[in-house]
């Protein structure tokens, strides 16, 4: 997440139907940022650039660093959505394209990407990030500009907290906590639980805030709160102290990246109680970076690749034909964010920013992959979560939470 590339640039989604193959050239003038070249990310064949045609919106992610995965599903998502609305019509009788930066995983890229976005670009609406530390930086810029902006999966309040302009398709950390906080009580009976936070993360910390009041109003104890910082290799000494509190569970509310790590150390500390977490751990590298050693562990998420619904199964080998790999929550949610965004351009009188914002806010009932998206009066989705438990590298449904 904190490599010092360049500013990548993605090509642009479908100008053309979902079957079309042919390529063309980008535009000129799109170097990166300090006079650099941008690289074009990855980008299926059928891209082109915006024109008098199409609708261009633009997206921001980290497609490079620790937390690439989380970039790149979400990108997945929102390119297969485009495809399908391209192929069935566009919106208002235009193709949507999408420009895309790569923020590198910081902060500090995201809001750089974002002004670029707004100023150079002249994007209607904006679509990201993942990290919520990250999406703050952005929604201030979109808030500040007047441009609608949806995150499809950053779940800390503060980010739609930024003002009228900025909207989410996923559910909220206060809802998260609570979740995994009712899990850990009535169906781990846990009675004492650590926790291990990354206090650099408005979304671990968050995250942590929420879990340890609610678990504490349900009669649980904390017995010590540990805090890393996102990019440590060695959580030892963290875990020894978390050790000599004897827990019967760990909640982890990091991303997969630590997480993975810290799973193994706390096997070879002797550490063999259940490791909780949030949809931060959403990822297949984390089984890679974790091996067993998150056996036996849970954490809450947007949806479960085991829903038989047929839109959500549809989705599923959608993506699997276009990515060959099975979707994960980041990768749904983009599909949700950028689905709800074409429904919303659809509907606004014009493609003016107030008119989006308001079409956007009117979003009630929109059925997508990750559940029943209706926008409450602070732009934020209610909708049901789930928990998984992980074991022999993969996920299981084991329950969902309603709000």
């Amino acid at each position: 997440m904190h490599r010092f590339a360049p500013m990548l640039l993605a090509a642009f989604a479908l100008f053309a139907a979902a079957c079309e193959k042919k390529s063309q050239p980008a535009p000129s003038g799109e170097g990166a940022q300090s006079g650099q070249a941008a690289q074009p990310a990855a980008a299926p064949p059928g891209n082109a650039p915006a024109g008098a045609d199409t609708i261009l919106l633009g997206e921001v992610g980290s497609l490079t660093g620790a937390q690439a995965t989380f970039g790149v599903s979400t990108r997945n998502g929102i390119d297969l959505a485009l495809k399908e609305v391209n192929a069935t019509g566009g919106v208002k009788g235009k193709k949507l394209a999408v420009r895309v930066y790569d923020d590198q995983g910081k902060p500090e890229e995201a809001a750089q990407a974002t002004t670029r976005l707004i100023t150079q670009d002249k994007v209607v609406l904006i679509l990201g990030e993942v990290a919520s530390s990250n999406s703050l930086a952005m929604a201030e810029k979109a808030q500040a500009a007047g441009v609608p902006m949806i995150t499809p999966s950053s779940t800390n309040p503060t980010v739609t907290e930024k003002g009228d302009y900025i909207f989410r398709v996923c559910f909220i950390d206060p809802f998260q906590g609570f979740v995994m906080a009712k899990f850990a009580r009535e169906n781990l009976k846990a009675e004492r639980v650590a926790v291990l936070q990354d206090n650099k993360s408005a979304y671990s910390i968050g995250l942590k805030d929420v879990f340890t009041s609610k678990f504490a109003e349900m009669g649980g104890k904390i017995t010590t709160t540990e805090s890393y910082s996102q990019g440590d290799t060695d959580f030892r000494a963290q875990l020894t102290a978390i050790k000599k509190t004897k827990p019967q569970a760990i909640y982890v509310p990091g991303y997969y990246n630590d997480v993975g790590i810290i799973a193994r150390q706390a096997r070879e500390l002797g550490l063999t109680v259940p490791l909780m977490g949030g949809d931060g751990w959403d990822s297949e590298k984390l089984f890679e970076l974790a091996g067993n050693a998150l056996d036996g562990s849970y954490f809450s998420n947007h949806y479960s690749p085991d829903n038989p619904e047929p839109r959500v199964q549809k989705f599923i080998a959608d993506y699997k034909a276009a990515y060959g790999s099975v979707p994960d929550a980041l990768a749904a949610l983009g599909y949700d964010a950028a689905m709800v965004a074409a429904a919303a351009l659809e509907k606004a009188k014009d493609l003016s920013g107030p008119a989006i914002r308001d079409a956007i806010a009117q979003t009630q009932g929109f059925t997508g992959v990750t559940g029943t998206i209706t926008l409450d009066q602070n732009r934020n989705p209610v909708k049901s979560a789930v928990i998984l438990k992980i074991g022999n590298g993969k996920t299981e449904f084991v329950t969902s939470v309603n709000p």
